[in-house]
């Protein structure tokens, strides 16, 4: 029986190499994204270098401009989700990751418990949705004075989530 036993541990503790596929195809993920988020970015800087030279209102694409860079930075964040995602799932199924642990200068992706993946992406996910949010403000027409009072109520609503965030952090 002991034999049997030591195979069952063994096949399940191998079994937690199927993290791999989460690990890869999320810095697939990242990958994909950070790339996504260069391109808008070098298309933002085509339309304002094409509109520089042909004298086009710089107003008038202000708007789209400011709207394309703050999606790129949103796809930026998305991103790091997926790479500490990808490095905390590695550092607690599989193995330390040795070049990180020896460069002092990068903690962020250093992951030692489920705890603390979980409150890193949390904390940058609560990044994507300002964000987020603030892309959706640049968008939003408001007609009303209950609409503004709306908008102001959320500013501070975000304002004060993200003032509690930052004072759970232990310092």
């Amino acid at each position: 029986m002991s034999r049997l036993k030591k195979a069952f541990e063994n096949t399940l503790w191998q079994s937690r190499l199927v993290v791999l596929l989460a690990v890869l195809f999320g810095m697939a993920g990242a990958i994909v994204l950070f790339v996504m988020a260069s391109v808008e970015i070098a298309h933002m800087v085509g339309e304002v270098a094409h509109a520089l030279t042909t004298g086009t209102d710089m107003k008038a694409l202000h708007g789209e401009v400011v709207g394309g860079i703050i999606g790129a930075v949103d796809l930026y964040l998305i991103a790091v989700v997926l790479l500490i995602f990808s490095f905390g799932l590695y550092e607690l199924f599989i193995d330390e990751i040795e070049p990180a642990r020896k460069n002092q200068a990068s903690k962020i992706l250093e992951i030692d418990s489920l705890d603390q993946l979980k409150a890193t992406l949390a904390k940058v996910i609560v990044m994507v949705l300002v964000v987020s949010f603030f892309q959706g403000v640049l968008n939003t027409k408001y007609s009303s004075p209950l609409e503004m009072i709306y908008f102001s109520v959320s500013i501070l609503a975000l304002s004060l989530g993200l003032y509690f965030l930052h004072r759970s952090e232990k310092h």
